[in-house]
């Protein structure tokens, strides 16, 4: 049995370390957003940016080491992989407002049941940008 896991977790252990830390992604933001919003009183859109900073930077750190297991560390490639990554992390951010603008602001349609779309759609996303462009195996640094 625990060979069996072991073997699962192998194989699927680029899928599973994502979804492991997009969760601890998600409760970093949260709880940035509400120790700045609730407990400092910061004003809400300063909050939610700095959060989003705090969650990206933590999402980027351990997508490269442990999701992706990127080792390339000079200058050039780690400026790519912060520029891309953040840039993908903003076009499905911008993904996520429009869906939602369009979904609920124009259609009347279900937020809940859209948000739950939208976010998976960008999970998705947000994983194959990084798996084929952010942090694309090209040498044998990694």
């Amino acid at each position: 049995m625990f060979k069996t896991i072991k073997a699962l977790f192998v194989k699927y252990r680029s899928p599973i370390l994502y979804v492991f830390f997009g969760g601890c992604t998600t409760l970093i933001n949260w709880a940035a957003y509400y120790l700045l919003y609730s407990v400092a009183g910061v004003r809400n859109v300063p909050s939610t940016v700095i959060a989003w900073i705090l969650a990206v930077a933590f999402a980027f750190i351990t997508n490269k080491l442990w999701v992706f297991d990127s080792r390339a560390f000079d200058k050039k490639t780690l400026l790519r992989e912060i520029w891309t990554f953040t840039a993908a992390r903003l076009a499905t951010g911008v993904l996520d407002v429009v869906v939602m603008y369009f979904a609920v602001d124009v259609f009347a349609l279900n937020a809940n049941v859209w948000k739950l779309l939208s976010n998976v759609v960008v999970i998705v996303l947000n994983y194959v940008f990084s798996k084929l462009i952010v942090f694309k195996r090209t040498g044998p640094e990694r």
